[in-house]
């Protein structure tokens, strides 16, 4: 580390013509002789609708991990992947006379470990329970800009009723302030990038858009601040600034360039500024936009919904033209089981390329992803039958070196996935002793 005589504040931003930018962590901040301070843990939960191709996911055998044909897109950071298999959230199963509403369950409990119940009778008002990653934001939250940062790649509506009396809010997120409150995911990565790097002097969208919409940068509004701030700092921090505002200004672009073809080729009403044509081109600058958003600082929790529950997004691309909420009822055959995936696979492709960028992106004396903790998976298994056991579940990321990836962990039968969630927050620092249906922490995660 680079030891100066004078350091920066940590909330050091650049500013100019109605943008704040925030920076990375940089070597400058860290006051002279002294010690580093605690690297900032970052949280993060990526779910997958529809379930999963059990055949396809679950690794062979026990022990040190061997990638299964859905989980080889992680080859470059297996050795910060725990898969864990036999985990159940039996929250989302039906109560006595509840009837359906599986996917509606399955989707509210992944992070609650709580039971949804429907609208009925006099009960008009939602209620599941609060989200792990809410208790995260409780704890994180005064110390930075964004409490938590909540995205998705379908939108739905957070009212009104979806499936057998479910609120259509069950399946609109994965985070819960509390019992009661379901909080919105932003759709729209202009939203996102304005979210995080728009005009702190003003809320009003018609303003921020006409900047935006202008021909200069942001970085451009803060070329004086940029040139001061590089005076200062050393060497190995001007790289660092200079890696960062690249991937800020590279965002930038990409939605520029979308916003601009999306007035082109369609009405505003028919397709929102900002979001790309191609699934792979957006979920990628998602990606990157919760990449930048912690590498910043601005929030250190993150939920990504890659689609919401009954999905029928085809994938055209990959050649699957039908929904894909019609490719997960697969009747145990081998070709439909075979077609689930490779829609399995190419959301693994696509979150691959997000840890592998997390993995690559320096945070102190490691890395992004070696202060991080990402847990990936659905809400069901066998999506046929909707069954919420045994659940397809990855741990990716080190958590600042208190788990131990690299394996595949069969657990006991019947083990709440809340247990999971628990211990995730203990290595993120969280004090808190129980969520949903838990009933104890997994010391295995942290086994040498």
């Amino acid at each position: 580390m680079f030891i100066t005589k004078k350091s920066l504040s940590r909330r050091t931003v650049l500013r100019g013509l109605g943008a704040a930018v925030a920076l990375p962590l940089l070597d400058s901040m860290v006051p002279a002789l002294t010690a580093a301070p605690a690297r900032a843990k970052r949280l993060g939960a990526v779910y997958v609708p529809n379930g999963m191709s059990m055949p396809y996911w679950r690794p062979a055998n026990a022990g040190p991990l061997e990638l299964s044909s859905i989980l080889k897109p992680l080859a470059a950071v297996k050795d910060q992947v725990l898969v864990l298999s036999g985990m159940d959230n039996r929250e989302a199963e039906p109560i006595l006379n509840e009837g359906d509403g599986d996917h509606s369950r399955a989707q509210a409990a992944f992070l609650t470990g709580a039971h949804a119940l429907k609208a009925s009778g006099v009960r008009t008002t939602l209620e599941v329970g609060v989200s792990m990653d809410q208790v995260a934001a409780r704890h994180f939250g005064k110390e930075t800009q964004l409490a938590s940062l909540e995205l998705s790649l379908e939108a739905n509506d957070l009212v009104g009723q979806c499936e057998d009396g479910y609120g259509c809010a069950y399946s609109a997120t994965l985070a819960w302030r509390d019992s009661n409150t379901p909080l919105p995911m932003e759709t729209d990565p202009r939203a996102v990038f304005e979210r995080l790097f728009g005009a702190a002097g003003s809320t009003k969208r018609e303003a921020l858009l006409r900047g935006f919409r202008k021909d200069q940068s942001i970085l451009d509004s803060v070329t004086e601040e940029l040139t001061g701030l590089r005076r200062v700092i050393g060497g190995s921090d001007r790289s660092k600034l200079n890696g960062y505002l690249d991937s800020v200004r590279d965002i930038e672009r990409r939605i520029q360039i979308t916003e601009s073809q999306g007035d082109r080729e369609l009405p505003v009403v028919a397709q929102p500024a900002g979001i790309p044509a191609k699934f792979e081109d957006y979920a990628s600058v998602m990606f990157d936009l919760m990449l930048v958003a912690y590498q910043a600082d601005l929030t250190r929790v993150c939920t990504f919904l890659i689609g919401r529950e009954k999905s029928v997004r085809p994938y055209p691309e990959i050649g699957i033209p039908e929904a894909h909420h019609a490719v997960s009822h697969h009747q145990m055959r081998a070709d439909l089981l075979e077609r689930l995936s490779r829609i399995n696979t190419h959301h693994m492709q696509l979150f691959a390329h997000f840890v592998e960028k997390m993995k690559a992106t320096p945070d102190g004396d490691g890395t992004l992803l070696d202060n991080s903790l990402i847990i990936y998976g659905a809400g069901m298994s066998n999506s046929n039958a909707h069954v919420p056991r045994d659940l397809p579940i990855a741990l990716v990321g080190s958590g600042g070196g208190l788990v131990k990836g690299g394996r595949h962990l069969q657990m006991p039968a019947g083990l709440p996935l809340a247990n999971l969630h628990l211990t995730v927050l203990d290595k993120m620092g969280v004090p808190v002793e129980h969520l949903g249906n838990s009933n104890g922490e997994l010391k295995v995660v942290s086994d040498v």
